[in-house]
């Protein structure tokens, strides 16, 4: 241990005598740490700071809204609004898919087109 350590030790035991640590919020209790393991690490340290100014991931932003318009599709009594809902609902949860998935290969490109193509070409 270096002698910078050793001071910062020995101030630390002095002010623990005094009971200067004795009045904090969490004294006695677990401290509330933060998981980024879900995170993948190269985006860890740019999550953080988009945290700390207070924005969101695009997947938390997504998982949010869907939240919102869920508890709202269960108000609405509008057939029709409750479509146009329930076609937000679906397309935010494809968007928050694709974003899990983090990579688009050629066998869901061409799932994709097909998929889209039949949709278009119903009357």
């Amino acid at each position: 241990m270096d002698w910078l350590e050793r001071l910062a030790e020995e101030r630390i035991r002095e002010a623990m005598k005094r009971g200067d640590f004795d009045d904090l919020p969490l004294a006695g209790k677990p401290l509330p740490l933060e998981s980024s393991a879900l995170v993948p690490e190269d985006l860890r340290v740019a999550y953080k700071l988009l945290k700390d100014a207070g924005f969101l991931p695009p997947e938390l932003e997504l998982r949010k809204e869907i939240v919102s318009l869920r508890e709202l599709l269960s108000t609405v009594e509008d057939e029709g609004e409750r479509s146009k809902l329930g076609r937000r609902i679906n397309e935010l949860v494809l968007r928050l898919n694709l974003l899990g998935k983090r990579s688009f290969d050629r066998a869901d490109h061409e799932v994709y087109v097909r998929k889209l193509s039949e949709k278009l070409s119903r009357p």
